[in-house]
């Protein structure tokens, strides 16, 4: 099958991606000006109009469109409208993108396109959390005037990247607990060799922390909570936003906050849009539509 994809805009995971999509089609590549590091076999256009052919697939990035009227294309040197990426797209064709919004959504769906949101899947989440929690470590790495070896560390949400930084943060001798809201979550807490504190108990236990971890989108590190928190603990967000710390008020607390967002396009750009790519193969192969190769 001579697949052709069209990728638009994104960053340099994307340009990852369309080297990874090219081992299995034709791949062109919009909105990336030309010093973008790209393999050879992908065909850099600079405008949508240039195309000489249509695509079966157009990938979108992550997030696929700051405004739900343009593609969201930071290595462009001009805007491409997403009403223009419809009309590059084969009648019944798919489009993948990345936290699709509606408006995204509505205006694809009515050219009869399929529209597929990539970073719902949850092999796509399992492997985006290890760039994540390795971002994290590397970042605690860099702020910290010790080593981690045998820092106290507190851990807010019992999720996919809370699971891959205690594995990661357990390499390294750290005494880590886990705050959580339900049960089973502070079981598995205990399983993984951590010390489990409810949520609504949090204010009791947040003193004599070195590195507090927070992967909850909700602001739990409010001002009470803040208050109680030792000045030398370094405070790392990794939450989406809103985030889960009182920024304004750490701030006028003299607490160290890093707010870390977009981890793995930031610190493993290549692994990333590769991650991106084989979960769009793995959707291909569920639909049928794989031909076989990797």
């Amino acid at each position: 099958m001579n697949r052709i994809f069209l990728i638009a805009g994104g960053d340099l995971r994307f340009a990852a991606l369309a080297d990874r999509l090219a081992e299995n089609g034709r791949v062109y590549a919009a909105g990336f000006d030309r010093s973008t590091v790209m393999s050879e076999k992908v065909i850099l256009t600079d405008r949508i109009s240039d195309l000489k052919e249509r695509a079966d697939y157009l990938v979108l990035p992550l997030p696929s469109s700051p405004d739900g009227v343009t593609v969201n294309a930071p290595y462009s040197g001009h805007s491409i409208s997403l009403e223009s990426l419809s009309h590059a797209v084969k009648e019944n064709g798919v489009v993948f993108g990345g936290m699709v919004t509606s408006e995204v959504r509505k205006i694809f769906e009515e050219k009869n396109l399929t529209v597929i949101d990539y970073s719902k899947r949850e092999e796509f989440a399992v492997l985006n959390a290890v760039a994540t929690a390795e971002g994290a470590v590397q970042a605690a790495m860099e702020e910290l005037p010790t080593t981690l070896s045998g820092r106290k560390i507190l851990i807010l949400g019992a999720g996919r990247i809370a699971k891959t930084l205690i594995e990661t943060l357990s390499g390294f001798h750290t005494d880590i607990a886990v705050a959580a809201r339900k049960c089973s979550d502070l079981a598995w807490a205990k399983i993984y060799g951590c010390n489990a504190v409810k949520i609504d108990k949090l204010g009791e236990v947040l003193d004599g922390f070195d590195i507090i971890f927070n992967t909850v989108p909700a602001v739990i590190l409010d001002e009470a909570n803040l208050k109680k928190i030792d000045k030398n603990c370094l405070v790392i967000d990794l939450a989406s936003k809103p985030g889960g710390v009182d920024f304004t008020t750490a701030g006028a607390l003299g607490l160290k906050v890093i707010w870390l967002l977009s981890l793995p396009g930031k610190v493993a750009p290549v692994t990333s849009g590769e991650i991106i790519a084989d979960t769009i193969n793995n959707i291909l192969t569920e639909r049928g539509e794989s031909d076989g190769r990797p």
